[in-house]
């Protein structure tokens, strides 16, 4: 055990895990919204998960768009790449601005003011190239997202439902963590103190007992 670590109670070591692995950041793949405002800022949700060994991979991210009912005609609107965006000449140029999260596995974009000629298929291609140190593979991800401007948002009563009870389910679940938190604390101490007892009542025996046990 490393020196600094020496004077460290055990349960003070179990509870330093403990907090480690709670705070480890968690990745959720969710779909993006498909409907904007007029006018308003609108949110592409483009979520990557990594693996834990794709950690160290260097992370390429292109933002196409392609107007309904069009075939193939999609075009450049965005670029992240070494650390930096870039965006591209266009109408969208200007109104675009980088939404993402600092370790690249949210690499969504908003589009600001958006205008009714924004409605259409965005997509998102993500590209990973890992660093080995035997070979370089990579990997891409592609996300489709096709935008509706309406004039006005609507009171949508399921999704709000929805997210009451995704609220409600947090809370719920951290007040449960806690309460695991809680118990195991309680329980290491029990066993120390348990220890502690059997040890100070085994000092407590007079040695001649410990050298002449009496036999039956």
């Amino acid at each position: 055990m490393p020196r600094h670590l020496d004077g460290l109670h055990p349960t003070t070591l179990l509870l330093l895990v403990c907090v480690v692995n709670l705070s480890r950041p968690v990745c959720v793949d969710i779909p993006s919204e498909t409907k904007a405002v007029l006018g308003k800022m609108m949110k592409l949700t483009c979520i990557s998960c990594m693996k834990r060994e794709e950690v160290k991979a260097k992370t390429h991210v292109d933002w196409y768009y392609k107007p309904l009912g069009a075939n193939n005609s999609k075009t450049l609107i965005y670029k992240y790449k070494i650390n930096a965006t870039e965006e591209v000449d266009g109408p969208f140029k200007g109104r675009l601005t980088w939404n993402g999260s600092q370790d690249l596995q949210d690499i969504s974009i908003s589009i600001v003011n958006v205008t009714m000629n924004d409605s259409g298929v965005y997509e998102c291609h993500v590209l990973r190239k890992f660093e080995f140190d035997s070979y370089s593979p990579s990997a891409l991800v592609e996300k489709n997202i096709t935008l509706q401007v309406i004039l006005e948002a609507s009171t949508d009563t399921a999704a709000l439902y929805s997210e009451v009870m995704m609220y409600l389910l947090l809370v719920f679940l951290t007040i449960w963590l806690l309460v695991e938190m809680v118990y195991c604390y309680r329980k290491i101490s029990m066993a120390d103190e348990l220890a502690q007892d059997t040890a100070a009542d085994y000092l407590a025996v007079p040695s001649e007992q410990k050298d002449n046990p009496v036999s039956e």
